[in-house]
């Protein structure tokens, strides 16, 4: 098994976190066994889902809050800091398994989402019932799960007990956020809004939230950082997290799927009403009814390849495409400046500055 101490040098990698997250596991697989077979084979795909694929981008931005407030990887304590950091790594899955559920999406990192998963395994086991209500209703508890197990790891993962207290409140608005941001997504589709402040008010608490401002707020409150730093980490946070969301936005219409690993147009099929597709009706009532009329009526419908054409084609010429880009420019230089004033070292500073570009600018 991987060490779970970091390598030398400040970055511990995305293995060392996925050998936490091993551990953590391995830790589970003979209580779960004793309950049942079932409940192991279930174990079983949490746990590889987990451990496929993805950047450990919310554990390594707490990790480089830690460094910058003070942290070092020589520290005896560093590994449980590398494992309560991997433990946001368990609570992203829970969110991305739910998230899956509510949009009926089928794919998730180029392979079949949890929900289709044990549909497809029922299926293939000819078990009585629906298999897409079993595939629903597993996703659902394997995602509970995964949340519930990312408290034990905080819970159990060898932090003194004064940063436990310090970083317990910030747990909880961490969770509280992300389920009240998948609450306002919900919403929003459902009350087909067309105004730019609520997406962004979902990106905020959807996205940002868990993705770069909370986990960062965590890393600072492990190492003890003073209220400056921490008001400067959640600005960044807060900016660049909107900012990468904005870039998902804009890949989830016009992304390739063998990239994005989620078909493609798919926010447009499943009617996700985003900064860009507000902007686009905004730009569109000003300056081309027919094409504002067109996006509402054929939103959250499944297109054709000429259809989804058309809309991608609307969407950029009206300029909601030009707003977003700008929009993510202006988030990205007022976060690297919030960066740059405040009192973080040098070395987490640099780290920041290259991890916002390319959250920014990805193209998967």
């Amino acid at each position: 098994m991987t060490s779970t101490r970091p390598r030398p040098g400040a970055d511990p990698g995305t293995d060392v976190f996925d050998a936490a997250l091993k551990e953590f596991f391995a830790g589970r697989r003979a209580e779960a066994k004793a309950i049942s077979p079932a409940y192991a084979g279930a174990v079983a795909e949490l746990e590889s889902y987990v451990l496929r694929g993805g950047k450990r981008v919310r554990p390594t931005f707490a990790w480089l809050g830690w460094l910058g407030a003070g942290g070092r990887p020589e520290d005896p304590g560093a590994p449980a800091v590398l494992r309560t950091c991997a433990a946001l790594e368990l609570l992203h899955a829970s969110a991305l398994i739910h998230d899956d559920v509510i949009d009926a999406a089928p794919t998730r990192r180029g392979a079949p989402a949890a929900h289709v998963m044990f549909a497809d395994r029922h299926r293939a086991q000819c078990l009585s019932g629906d298999a897409d209500l079993y595939g629903t209703g597993a996703a659902i508890l394997i995602g509970d799960l995964a949340q519930g197990w990312a408290d034990d790891m905080i819970r159990t993962g060898g932090l003194p007990a004064p940063a436990q207290q310090r970083i317990s409140p910030v747990w909880s608005a961490l969770r509280t956020e992300v389920l009240c941001g998948q609450l306002l997504d919900l919403s929003a589709e459902a009350g087909a809004a067309e105004d730019i402040e609520t997406p962004l008010l979902v990106d905020h608490y959807k996205t940002a939230s868990y993705t770069v401002e909370r986990p960062l707020h965590i890393g600072a409150a492990i190492a003890g950082a003073d209220d400056e730093l921490i008001a400067a980490y959640r600005a960044f946070g807060l900016d660049i997290g909107i900012a990468f969301q904005l870039r998902d936005d804009l890949l989830g219409v016009f992304g390739a799927p063998d990239t994005t690993g989620k078909p493609s147009g798919g926010d447009l099929i499943q009617g996700k009403r985003t900064v860009l597709f507000a902007a686009a009706l905004q730009y569109a009532d000003e300056r081309d009814p027919d094409a504002a009329k067109f996006l509402r009526t054929r939103i959250g419908t499944d297109l054709s390849l000429e259809e989804l054409a058309t809309m991608r084609a609307i969407i950029t010429d009206v300029g909601a495409v030009a707003h977003v880009e700008r929009d993510i420019t202006a988030r990205t230089d007022r976060a690297l400046a919030a960066l740059e004033n405040s009192s973080a070292g040098d070395y987490a500073k640099q780290r920041l500055r290259a991890m916002a570009v390319s959250a920014t600018q990805r193209t998967s």
